[in-house]
């Protein structure tokens, strides 16, 4: 059921575009949004987030209408929430009537804005105006093509439109001040462009730091455009007073770069004056790029002899610094490959949209392919994709790509299958020891990491799954033997730590994407190790290992599996049983090392009664067999019985699926989800026996683990109730109080929502074997669809009609030597 009037995976407009901020850039290379009005802002081009970044950049036109004159900003109105909520430190912000700002200058009536990724567009409109205008942002995105798709570019095709029949006169102008400059330092400029119709904003580097070096290149395809590179300079508003005066009059401006030694201009502007014939519609294409080739960002490296971490002296250098040696460089290539670019970006969206898949379902993958453009993503010089957990406002969150947290994203592996070998290869090496201890986190730069805290047991078995994918989706069977040795040694790492007794099952603590230990066996990591061993089964057949160690492996998954399935599970679902006397680990009073595991006098007394903190006991929790899921999504198959499965996920939406939180009490992070909103609870104690301190996020609402359970719901057959989550979730995220394009959990455009991905696979039952070049169809009901596919080599749709399976393959090829339907075990 829909709980308001907005049609799913459709534009937004009026009230549900309050919010809506559509992130333009290359993988790992910075962005800036352009908003549903059609303002620029989230300007976080130098290697790391700066989300209240919104300088003053705009696009405006100057009409001449028989004797009368109009200007008007290419943007609609200022959202309300804009008016009083900027911070600032100085004389900006709401406190001094938002100085800096170009609010105030007249803009259109009406706004809306339709998202088709990569490209976004803004529908301007006014009933007092002879024209219309539509903003189509977009950056190149390109499955078979990780380069391209990593360039820090971006564009903004401009329609103007004819409403009436007269002839128009019209000037187009895009004004930017040079956001670059750094404060309190010198060397800073407007620059010509590379075409007469651009500029360059720039700012050069100081002694010691290289960092500041920063340059962002705007330019138009239109022979008659110009450039003003010698903003008006003056105190107070001058700036912005000077140039509104110019486009308000009418005056297209060509003035060239100030000399070297002058006091630098503000800002630069382009012009083109353009005629439109009556209902007539003329385009303006602005390419936009930018190059920052080194940065001050880096995590902090492990002292070992002060045991301390401290700063570490080398910082992250982008990938796209490796490819080009400056702005002109990339303005150049993007001015020479735009065309085929945008070919290119167009080919993917058509294809991806060209789905028989619910609005809903689209809309949230479509969505979240939007953190592929956003600061979570960084990519070094050679090549290697890291990611952040999410973004903070003037930082990355939580560093590492996290294995845990990255667990559950699934777009990468499929869209650009090269990269996620990569992250499987740093994990697998910079990221674990001789011993096969796995870090969380791998720093950044790239480099070996310290082991001086716990594994994460989710993370580090889920990596066995996900090699497994990655070899299934590449089909590259000698990448996997060489990863088996590593993988060997971390799954014995594992076993030894967690499960010593070797009964299948993780009993010693292990510490999960919950930021604290589970303490005895708990139906979801557990299910995460049962993946783990089938992986390892058939990839160490696979590799030649030994027929007594793939025995080994086999008899832990079934020993695991029998527990679990008789032990764990309640009759509806599964549970933990929490265990912390007669382990190998002493009882957690605070001498253990654990993540915020604060034990007082207090909690000791409360340890004594209920056991350890921040457990779930007989609790229904959501991810209670997110191991199931995974496997599903890696081309495991069932590794569980289905049944009992399906009985957990239905009480999973049962107990934990709220429609109004208005009496829900969450005393942890509210702003998720609260009041009348809805969402998936992560955990509930339907047959009662909740602890006081249960784990620190269960009242919490996360949106990957609602596309997780709802992307698992879909393989068991429960269409309407996985259906039925989504909607809740992205009712959330409709631009009326969050950005639809930035779902976050503990930062903005968070990793783990990159789980919405999964929903194609599992609606769709289609998965390719690249190793064996079959095609599968799992667990479909029968009815006739179309779906998108992307795999190592290409991508395209596939239809079912009923009873016939068709690929036609759009870009690269897809080699298939046979085609099966079959359930998904």
């Amino acid at each position: 059921m829909k709980t308001h009037d907005r049609i799913y995976n459709s534009q937004y407009e009026g009230k549900y575009n309050a919010k809506v901020a559509f992130p333009l850039g290359g993988l790992g290379a910075g962005m800036f949004c352009l908003e549903g009005t059609g303002a620029m802002t989230h300007f976080s081009l130098r290697n790391t987030p700066d989300l209240l970044n919104e300088p003053i950049i705009f696009s405006a036109v100057h009409i001449r209408d028989g004797n009368e004159s109009i200007a008007r900003v290419l943007e609609g109105p200022v959202q309300d929430w804009k008016i009083f909520n900027s911070r600032s430190t100085d004389f900006g912000g709401a406190g001094n009537g938002q100085t800096g700002k170009h609010y105030g200058l007249p803009r259109f009536a009406e706004c809306a804005f339709t998202g088709q990724f990569p490209f976004g567009r803004v529908n301007l409109r006014d009933d007092t105006l002879p024209i219309e205008a539509v903003v189509t942002g977009w950056s190149p995105f390109d499955p078979a093509d990780v380069d391209h798709s990593s360039l820090p570019v971006a564009a903004l095709e401009i329609t103007l439109i004819n409403r009436t029949k007269r002839r128009l006169e019209l000037i187009y102008s895009f004004h930017a001040t040079n956001f670059m400059k750094i404060e309190d330092s010198e060397g800073n400029r407007v620059a010509a462009g590379i075409v007469p119709g651009g500029f360059i904003l720039e700012q050069d580097p100081t002694e010691g730091k290289p960092w500041e070096q920063g340059a962002f290149s705007a330019a138009v395809d239109h022979p008659n455009a110009v450039a003003d590179c010698s903003w008006f300079r003056g105190g107070w508003f001058d700036p912005l007073t000077m140039l509104w005066n110019a486009v308000e009059t009418g005056v297209s401006q060509e003035k060239p770069p100030l000399a070297a030694g002058d006091r630098p201009s503000p800002g630069a502007s382009l012009y083109v004056p353009l005629t439109l014939e009556p209902e007539g519609e003329q385009q303006v294409r602005l390419q936009l790029c930018w190059y920052v080739p080194e940065s001050n960002v880096s995590t902090e490296e492990f002292d070992k002899t002060n045991k301390k971490y401290v700063e570490w002296p080398h910082f992250h250098k982008p990938w796209y610094a490796g490819r080009f040696g400056s702005i002109k460089e990339v303005a150049q290539y993007w001015k020479t490959h735009y065309d085929r670019l945008r070919e290119r970006s167009a080919l993917f969206s058509d294809t991806f949209f060209d789905t028989t898949m619910p609005p809903e379902l689209t809309e949230a993958v479509a969505a979240n392919l939007s953190i592929l453009k956003s600061p979570t993503v960084l990519r070094q010089t050679d090549g290697r994709l890291w990611g952040w957990e999410g973004c903070f406002d003037l930082g990355g969150c939580c560093h590492g790509t996290c294995t845990h947290v990255w667990n559950y994203a699934q777009a990468i592996p499929h869209l650009f299958p090269s990269l996620e070998r990569g992250i499987r290869e740093t994990e697998l090496g910079e990221g674990m020891d001789e011993r096969g201890h796995q870090t969380i986190r791998v720093p950044l730069p790239i480099r070996p990491a310290d082991h001086e805290h716990r594994a994460a047991s989710d993370g580090q078995l889920g990596g066995l799954m996900r090699v497994y994918r990655e070899w299934k989706i590449s089909g590259d069977t000698a990448w996997m033997k060489r990863q088996w040795p590593k993988l060997a040694l971390s799954l014995q790492y594992a076993m030894d730590t967690w499960d010593p007794d070797r009964q299948g099952i993780l009993v010693e603590p292990h510490h999960n994407t919950y930021d604290i230990e589970f303490w005895g066996p708990d139906g979801m990591c557990t299910s995460i190790y049962l993946g783990a061993l089938k992986a390892a089964s058939l990839m160490a057949a696979e590799a030649g290992e030994s027929a007594e160690r793939i025995a080994e492996f086999e008899e832990l998954y079934r020993r695991g599996r029998d527990y679990m399935e008789n032990e764990l599970f309640n009759g509806e679902y599964f549970e933990q049983q929490i265990k912390w006397i007669g382990l190998r680990e002493a009882a957690p009073t605070g001498e253990q090392e654990t993540w915020n595991g604060d034990y007082s006098e207090e909690a000791i007394e409360l340890l004594r009664k209920e056991g350890p903190k921040y457990q779930y006991g007989k609790g229904c929790l959501s991810d209670g067999v997110i191991g199931a899921w995974l496997a599903h999504m890696c081309g495991l198959g069932h590794i569980l019985d289905p049944g009992k499965v399906r009985s957990h996920l239905i009480s999973v939406y049962r107990y934990n699926h709220v429609r109004d939180l208005s009496v829900h009490a969450n005393p942890q992070r509210p702003g998720f989800a609260l009041g009348r909103e809805g969402g998936l609870l992560l955990c509930t104690w339907p047959k009662g026996g909740k602890l006081s301190l249960p784990f620190i996020y269960s009242n919490e609402v996360w949106t990957g683990i609602e596309y997780q359970v709802a992307s698992h719901l879909l393989t068991m057959g429960c269409v309407e109730k996985a259906l039925d989550i989504v909607r809740v979730c992205r009712d959330r995220y409709d631009g009326s109080i969050r950005n639809p394009y930035d779902e976050y959990e503990c930062g903005h455009w968070y990793a783990r929502a990159m789980a919405s991905y999964g929903l194609i696979q599992s609606w769709s039952g289609v998965r390719y074997d690249a190793s064996n070049r079959v095609l599968y169809l799992e667990d479909h009901p029968g009815k006739p669809f179309r779906s998108f596919l992307s795999v190592e080599g290409g991508y395209g749709t596939v239809a079912f009609d009923g009873n016939e399976v068709s690929v036609e393959v759009k870009s690269g090829s897809i080699p298939i030597d046979n085609i099966v339907k079959a359930a998904g075990g």
